[in-house]
């Protein structure tokens, strides 16, 4: 049995105490929350002491694992101590405040021999997940474009951080994740209606290495939920509904062979629509599982630091050029400063 404990137990730190509370192979062992109030409804409520101080929790309780779901700008701190005492950590996303903090955490876990992971939980969204797999079996042929819209109403509770770094960062793992491909360059229009601070609307443009460019249309300002991505190719295209887990495709009439010899005055034709079958799960409990296997089967993260710092750097550069008013360009298409 693995150890697991959580510190932060809000809105999402909460539902991971209730994760690891159900996994065969882990023990819920405590929690912890600056807000003690908080620290001990959630103790109580899975019968596992709490913390309001989250190093005498690492102490006393010795975890194999954590998961760190407090406020962005404490991941640095709260990572590097627990992996300094050789515990597993699972950090929510972003990974970090700046790259240089997540650098720090990435090093930090090669020397201290831990698994370092990100909870990029789209990635684990089943729909998502059977999407990667048809697109690697050619079944868009040339992909086009990536579109994704996050949009919803202001949520109180996010104070400390921008459409950008908190939605965007979802999506921009996935297109990563589907595309396999570095961003060659950015540019954003951001605009601030409602948050005090930050930007509470994105509309974003990459173009990939590969050509394939991805749209992002993000936003606190919309009085309903959405959250689709689609992915348009040469054979179609294919839309995911991340909150149904509902995967469709949409048919180009015309074929591959036709496509080559195609002139573009003709454009698209309009095919069948398939809902395709998709077994659900909560992609929590799937991401919380990936975590559990890798610590226990000494395998790679599912979502490594390096994966994390990508998506970082991406949004941080969208950030960047929606404040400055131009294109960022990423000549050698990694991570690290633009010019």
């Amino acid at each position: 049995m693995l150890r697991a404990a959580v510190i932060g137990v809000g809105a999402m730190g909460a539902h991971h105490a209730r994760v690891y509370n159900e996994l065969e192979d882990v023990e819920l062992v405590a929690v912890a929350d600056a807000e003690p109030a908080r620290a001990e409804a959630v103790g109580r409520r899975f019968k596992v002491p709490f913390y309001e101080d989250y190093l005498k929790m690492l102490s006393h309780e010795r975890p194999d694992l954590i998961s760190v779901a407090v406020p962005t700008s404490l991941h640095h701190p709260v990572a590097l101590e627990a992996m300094a005492q050789g515990v597993h950590v699972l950090v929510e996303k972003p990974i970090a405040s700046t790259v240089h903090e997540a650098e720090e955490m990435i090093q930090a876990a090669k020397r201290y021999g831990v698994k370092l992971a990100v909870g990029h939980i789209e990635r684990f969204n089943p729909a998502v997940i059977e999407l990667k797999r048809r697109l690697e079996r050619g079944e868009l042929g040339r992909v086009f474009l990536v579109h994704a819209r996050r949009l919803g109403p202001f949520p109180e509770r996010i104070q400390d951080m921008g459409v950008v770094i908190d939605l965007a960062a979802h999506d921009l793992d996935v297109m990563f994740y589907l595309l396999g491909q570095e961003v060659e360059r950015v540019y954003a229009e951001t605009t601030r209606w409602i948050h005090a601070r930050h930007e509470d609307l994105l509309c974003g443009l990459l173009r990939f290495r590969g050509g394939c460019l991805g749209l992002l249309d993000i936003n606190r300002l919309t009085p309903t939920k959405i959250r689709e991505l689609s992915v348009t190719g040469e054979k179609g295209m294919f839309v995911v509904n991340y909150l149904t887990q509902d995967l469709y495709f949409y048919e180009n009439r015309y074929t591959a062979g036709d496509w080559d010899s195609l002139s573009i005055l003709k454009g698209v034709g309009e095919g069948n629509m398939t809902r395709l079958t998709i077994a659900r799960k909560e992609p929590l409990r799937a991401e919380l599982e990936a975590f559990v296997r890798a610590v226990k089967d000494n395998l790679p993260p599912p979502v490594s630091g390096e994966d994390g710092l990508r998506v970082l750097c991406v949004a941080l550069e969208l950030v960047r050029s929606g404040t400055e008013h131009r294109v960022l360009h990423r000549p050698d298409g990694s991570q690290g400063e633009t010019v």
